[in-house]
């Protein structure tokens, strides 16, 4: 006999009949054996008519009050999947979110969990009821009670962190879909059903654009080992697995306000190779990483900047041993890659760095904190240590650094989080093959920024991500370029990242203003893109995976104007025209489909 939590969203309690067939299989749940808790969202499109009906009201309303308004619809919901469920003989009771006693923040409209007082839930668990609970919602701490709402996906959030309070066996998240696919089956027809997924995976295509589960669930499934599956409401089949390491039992105190960084990596066995001005076309990536691949060369961070005139930079790591096969490599092609029409002093030019390492915090808990970036940077530049390479995803931020700073980096970084250093990544282990890539993703509401000519000293990108963490932005790609320049004396280089769509003017805007202050250059926005990645925890150490990625870029005549890497991830940003067809291109390249 065990606990399940069981998520159900709007679509599936979105008439009176589903609401019925929801409570068959509640009462089947429990007829095998099970204590079930139910969490659900408001039926079908009632919170899209709750905020329209606010909208008429008011412009722009009150937050506590859209509270108040919106906390209604699952109350709907609840009852009627109580009454649903007495109907068939099985005791059940409602409670909203006050009553199950999830705490949260006092942060209208967007609250994180706190804790969850599970004593009248295991209560009336022990009585054989099956317990219906509001989703989406909490209440404060405070003497005053105040009605919260956890903002997009918040039903997924309440049945996880719920799922975690309890201990509970598994947490069963069912939905209009059969689980999660390899890619959006809208863009891509043969999209296929993935058996298991790890949370490392999940939370990279969830922060992506999947929205299957939203990336805070998967963030308290990874921190607390919760086993979370995803599966259809309307059929039978097991669904997708979303697998979590083995954690050590931690307080759910603060559930979802604990450290944001879990650990401190450090790689010295990182050498880096830069190539500077290679020609901006299509297939100049594919050509480079497809013939290292050739020479079973492992690269991890790949780094292209933005670029210039009809130029761009690229940059990538490899171990120290591997440098001189992977500086020959660069040395023969860097002819190659120079412009069609350039003269011999067009050529790319190679760099070399053999004392640098690579030092990197990891976490779940950096998604959706703009500061946190900021944070490991303004450590780093107080300590005077300058960021030669930098990288970034939803559960890793990556640095180079001289080899000389890194003992020193890796023990500021520990101190600014309070965490440890580890040495090895939850994925993969040595017992499970991996595939190279999970699946792709196209997230095509997003900006790029870059400013040009910024002083290259500590200091500088800390100053950048910090204001944009204070105006509430988040930050994804960070590319600093390899090619600097010296303008009145200071060396200088250019940085661009992505925001997300909304978040473009305000981060221009910001930086326009702080351009006189910090003696950068031209702050230039670029609505017009879109970023394609890959995932896949099991592209670890293994040579090629990049490279084939970008050669089916190339196939389809696509040109990659930014790319970033992480340990699980490749993206690559190209024009917006280019987002569909590069996902396309990219799913049958790893052959994903049917």
């Amino acid at each position: 006999m065990g606990l399940i939590v069981q998520k159900y969203g709007g679509t599936s309690v979105g008439s009176v009949e589903r609401i019925q067939a929801v409570a068959q299989r509640v009462k089947a749940t429990v007829q095998a054996g099970h204590q079930v808790v139910v969490v659900v969202s408001a039926m079908g499109k009632t919170t899209d008519g709750l905020v329209k009906l606010a909208q008429d009201i008011s412009p722009n309303p009150c937050r506590r009050e859209m509270d108040m308004l919106l906390s209604t619809g699952e109350q709907v919901s609840i009852s009627l999947l109580s009454m649903a469920l007495q109907a068939l003989g099985q005791p059940a009771i409602s409670l909203t979110g006050a009553q199950v006693g999830i705490v949260t923040e006092p942060a209208h409209t967007r609250a994180r969990i706190l804790h969850i007082e599970t004593q009248r839930l295991e209560r009336h668990l022990k009585e054989g009821k099956v317990v219906v609970v509001a989703g989406f919602q909490g209440v404060t701490a405070a003497e005053d009670f105040e009605v919260t709402t956890l903002g997009r996906g918040g039903s997924d959030t309440s049945a996880v962190a719920l799922a975690a309070a309890l201990a509970a066996n598994c947490c069963e998240i069912y939905t209009d879909v059969p689980g999660i696919l390899t890619t959006d089956p809208r863009l891509v027809p043969d999209a296929q059903l993935m058996d298991a997924i790890t949370c490392d995976e999940m939370l990279e295509l969830a922060s992506l654009g999947a929205k299957v589960l939203h990336p805070r669930a998967v963030e308290i499934a990874r921190n607390y080992g919760v086993d979370l599956v995803v599966r259809s409401s309307w059929t039978d089949e097991p669904g997708t697995r979303v697998i979590s390491p083995v954690r050590q039992p931690r307080p759910v105190e603060n559930l979802e306000l604990g450290r944001p960084v879990d650990g401190v990596k450090l790689d010295t066995d990182q050498a880096k190779v830069a190539l500077l001005r290679v020609a901006d076309r299509p297939g100049v990536a594919a050509q480079l990483f497809g013939e290292l691949a050739q020479q079973d060369l492992d690269v991890d961070l790949i780094i292209q900047s933005i670029h210039e005139g009809n130029t761009n930079d690229i940059a990538f790591t490899v171990q120290k041993a591997s440098l001189n096969q992977a500086e020959a490599v660069a040395t023969a092609f860097s002819p190659l890659l120079r412009n069609k029409n350039g003269s011999t002093r067009d050529s790319a030019e190679v760099l070399i760095d053999r004392d640098i390492a690579k030092v990197s915090i990891t976490g779940a808990g950096m998604i959706g904190r703009p500061g946190v970036a900021a944070q490991m940077f303004s450590a780093l530049a107080a300590a005077g240590i300058n960021l030669q390479m930098i990288s970034t995803s939803e559960v890793n931020v990556s640095c180079t650094v001289m080899a000389v700073d890194a003992g020193r980096a890796v023990a500021l970084l520990s101190q600014t989080f309070d965490v440890e250093m580890v040495s090895q990544p939850d994925w993969p282990d040595q017992t499970t093959e991996y595939p190279a890539v999970r699946g792709v993703a196209l997230d095509g509401k997003q900006a790029r920024l870059a400013i040009r000519d910024v002083p290259d000293r500590p200091g500088m990108a800390a100053t950048i991500f910090q204001r944009l963490a204070d105006a509430g932005i988040s930050v994804d790609m960070i590319i600093q370029s390899q090619r600097s320049r010296s303008l009145n004396g200071v060396i200088s280089r250019d940085i661009a990242f992505t925001v997300a769509e909304g978040d473009g003017d305000g981060a221009h805007h910001l930086l326009k203003d702080a351009q006189r202050d910090y003696h950068w250059g031209e702050v230039l926005l670029d609505r017009a893109i879109a970023k394609v990645s890959i995932v896949g925890v099991g592209m670890i150490h293994r040579p090629g995976v990049a490279a084939q990625m970008f050669a089916a870029l190339a196939q389809a005549n696509i040109n990659i104007q930014m790319i970033a890497t992480s340990e699980i991830r490749v993206s690559c940003v190209v024009a917006e025209a280019d987002g569909i067809a590069a996902l396309q291109a990219i799913h049958r390249a790893f052959h994903l489909g049917a």
